[in-house]
């Protein structure tokens, strides 16, 4: 009994059996102790078995937090969509197989008009056979305000995030929505013919959807010249 109970505080035996155990076994097993923590925690054991299930070719980046490594259901992974002139949330629904809400859901949106300020949306992966030797760059998307892992099907994130200007862009939203709500603002200048603070006042009270900011001014326009104001 002692020997066994020896050979269990051997990092090379708690390694050689580690390195066999799926993901969630690995998390119980670093409850056990300092030792066992130490062992379990280590990135190469958790990368391994983090790629183990899908058969994954590599897992690129390293983790905003430890507990992402916890879960490698097929719900941490995620396509990089880069948003083009025309797409929808529902004729990407239709493009990948998956479900309009869970884009919205995975994407931290409701909002339809929600996502021409972004640069890309996450997708949600429907076959699991996409991820067979695949490689994955594991990203904090600010805009979803989730770390997942992506996959890229068009060349990577270098070819996806640069910008017009030839500058890297990391998934960071900032500057872009930015950029798009000025488009936005000006836009509703020219098409309600105000100023940019009156169409900033009605694109803020209609929570950024254009349609619904330019129905609110029609309405209240409506109402001004019945009562003799306009």
């Amino acid at each position: 009994m002692n020997s066994h109970f020896s050979a269990l505080t051997c990092r090379d035996t708690l390694r050689l059996i580690f390195e066999k155990l799926p993901i969630p076994d690995l998390a119980r097993s670093s409850c056990v102790c300092r030792l066992w923590n130490s062992v379990a925690s280590d990135q190469e054991i958790v990368t391994r078995a983090f790629k183990a299930p899908w058969n994954l070719k590599h897992i690129i980046g390293k983790p905003a937090s430890g507990n992402f490594w916890r879960d490698n259901s097929l719900g941490k992974f995620a396509i990089s969509h880069r948003i083009v002139r025309g797409d929808s949330i529902a004729s990407l629904a239709v493009k990948y197989s998956v479900q309009v809400m869970d884009i919205k859901r995975l994407n931290n949106t409701m909002s339809e008009h929600g996502i021409y300020s972004r640069e890309r949306l996450l997708i949600p992966i429907s076959n699991p056979e996409m991820l067979l030797q695949a490689t994955c760059y594991v990203e904090v998307d600010t805009c979803a305000k989730r770390e997942v892992a992506v996959l890229y099907l068009e060349g990577g994130p270098e070819l996806q995030k640069t910008t017009s200007n030839g500058s890297s862009s990391t998934s960071s939203c900032s500057s872009t929505d930015l950029q798009s709500k000025k488009r936005v603002i000006e836009s509703l200048r020219r098409s309600m013919q105000v100023d940019d603070a009156t169409a900033h006042y009605y694109l803020t009270i209609a929570d950024g959807d254009p349609r619904a900011a330019i129905s609110q001014f029609s309405q209240d326009l409506r109402w001004e010249t019945h009562q003799g104001f306009a």
